[in-house]
């Protein structure tokens, strides 16, 4: 028992010895601390950039008209039958006119039962589907706004565009609601083939960081106009890998106005009948590079001026009829391209068209009519 009284009283005076000298250590370090420590002083700014200032401009007076989209679609148990309405997915728009227009991706509201339009201050309202044209990857859609309506994007042109030149993106990446970015036109005229639909021409090629979500966003150009719809990005891992893709604000323009007064697009044409599938292999098995004409309809530009369609020999061989090369001088050789072309002009307008027939060009001109919904 000794022993252990003395064993407890050598751990005793030990641990008190150790509390003596750690109270000792913190009354030096308590002494040695500086008197009246207080936050550094800040170094003023100055003024921001010009270029800064221009862009917190820019989206301080866009942002109010760009809008976020949701999207529902209705689905049905396996078992029980019943229809729900799920989320579908997100995107991005912008304000069109005074009556209350949105204009996005058609592929936004693709397939969904049902529309939900966010403003910038908050305020969500349903949306009805006014039209679309999944040819150019544009849909309408309108609100009714009974009071601060939003302003319009102003509009700008895309045919004058230069590579190099600055644009900035507004729209919701990944739902993050209202992001900037920006960046320059990396090159233009640019075609993309659809997943499921037909290949999107003339789009303008950007270096603005756009992501899913983005989809409908409005492209603008340094004075804040809209210059194109963004649309699609290339990106093997799904987000922004610098290179993304806007329908130009001059097809947007084009084919909006048609959208609102018609629910859909009527496309220029001449009265023929033309199909990528075919014409890729007529192509290859005629040893030609052009649209090749697979029938014309009766009563159209094309009866009219002569032009005939393939003709299908009794021993079971093609032989063309006419081929289309080039329309204004400017060269086809896909449907796409073809479609493209006539988009540049109007119901009315007359084009000149250059045609193989018969392993000669010849030269015929035309007036547009209007053809089937894109």
């Amino acid at each position: 028992m000794r022993n252990v009284e003395a064993t407890r009283r050598v751990i005793w005076n030990s641990i008190g010895r150790l509390m003596l000298l750690i109270g000792a250590l913190c009354a030096q370090l308590v002494s040695a601390a500086p008197v009246g420590v207080k936050p550094r002083a800040v170094t003023p700014r100055g003024e921001l950039a010009v270029d800064e200032r221009a862009t917190i401009d820019l989206f301080e007076r866009s942002r109010a008209s760009v809008v976020f989209i949701s999207t529902r679609e209705q689905v049905q148990d396996f078992w029980s039958r019943n229809v729900f309405s799920v989320p579908k997915g997100t995107g991005s728009g912008f304000v069109w006119d005074d009556l209350g227009h949105v204009v996005t991706n058609y592929h936004v509201i693709e397939g969904a039962s049902e529309a939900v339009v966010k403003l910038a201050d908050g305020r969500d309202y349903k949306a009805s589907l006014v039209g679309a044209s999944p040819g150019h990857d544009i849909a309408v859609l309108r609100i009714s706004v009974a009071q601060k309506r939003p302003q319009p994007v102003p509009i700008g042109t895309s045919g004058d565009l230069k590579v190099g030149q600055k644009v900035f993106a507004i729209g919701n990446p990944f739902g993050l609601d209202w992001t900037l970015t920006n960046g320059i036109v990396s090159a233009l005229n640019r075609s993309l083939s659809g997943d499921n639909g037909p290949a999107i021409d003339n789009l303008i090629q950007t270096d603005a960081a756009i992501n899913p979500g983005n989809s409908g966003g409005p492209l603008l150009d340094s004075a804040g106009r809209l210059i194109g719809i963004n649309t699609a990005i290339y990106s093997p891992s799904g987000a922004s890998a610098g290179i993304g893709f806007a329908v130009p604000v001059d097809t947007v323009n084009k084919v909006v106005p048609q959208l609102i007064r018609y629910g859909k697009y009527l496309r220029p044409t001449i009265g023929i009948h033309v199909d990528e599938a075919w014409n890729q292999r007529l192509s290859a098995m005629l040893n030609i590079r052009g649209v090749v004409v697979l029938r014309v309809a009766p009563g159209g530009a094309a009866e009219r001026a002569g032009m005939k369609g393939v003709i299908l020999n009794r021993n079971g061989t093609v032989a063309a009829g006419d081929i289309i090369v080039a329309v204004e001088g400017r060269p086809v050789d896909t449907v796409n391209k073809w479609n493209a072309r006539l988009d540049d002009y109007e119901i009315g307008d007359r084009v000149k068209l250059s045609v193989v027939r018969q392993g000669k060009v010849v030269e015929l001109s035309l007036i547009l009519q209007s053809g089937d919904q894109r």
